[in-house]
């Protein structure tokens, strides 16, 4: 039969305690030192805009319905001699509203013409959430902090 004393586990608490003080914290602090992202990791959505043809799929495919986009037709003129004109698709707008977007990635995986890419870049916050609408520019500035892909294997 064990004998038990009173206090015994606040006696083990307070060891524990002292023990972690004393250790270096695993953590960092966020403003004054900036955390090492992986390359390929996920942060924010740039767009592409000449790859963009708006057939408007990830717009479609998204669940949260957060991606707006608007464009039109124009007509162009034909590439060789004698052929016909062509309508091509411009974009008007494309704006992703963060305040919506749980970060799915499922409009970039369904984008046949890789115009969406995912882009290490976290430090986007705002002080109004009316500001998380993101519009076509600034979804464009993003395109130079996508890290260029890994190659593929030759077999």
């Amino acid at each position: 039969m064990a004998i038990k004393f009173p206090g015994i586990g606040l006696v083990k608490g307070l060891w524990l305690t002292l023990r972690t003080v004393m250790k270096r914290p695993i953590t960092i602090n966020y403003p004054k030192e900036k955390e090492i992202v992986v390359p390929r990791a996920r942060g924010v959505i740039a767009l592409d805009v000449e790859a963009c043809t708006v057939c408007m799929l990830c717009a479609r495919e998204c669940p949260d319905w957060c991606i707006y986009i608007e464009g039109h037709k124009e007509m162009q003129p034909p590439a060789k001699e004698g052929g016909r004109p062509r309508s091509r698709a411009t974009l008007d707008r494309f704006d992703i509203d963060y305040a919506l977007c749980m970060y799915c990635g499922i409009c970039v995986e369904v984008c046949p013409f890789d115009a969406l890419f995912w882009s290490p870049e976290y430090e986007y916050s705002e002080g109004s959430i009316s500001n998380l609408l993101h519009d076509k520019s600034r979804l464009t500035e993003w395109l130079k902090t996508v890290p260029t892909p890994p190659q593929l294997e030759s077999q």
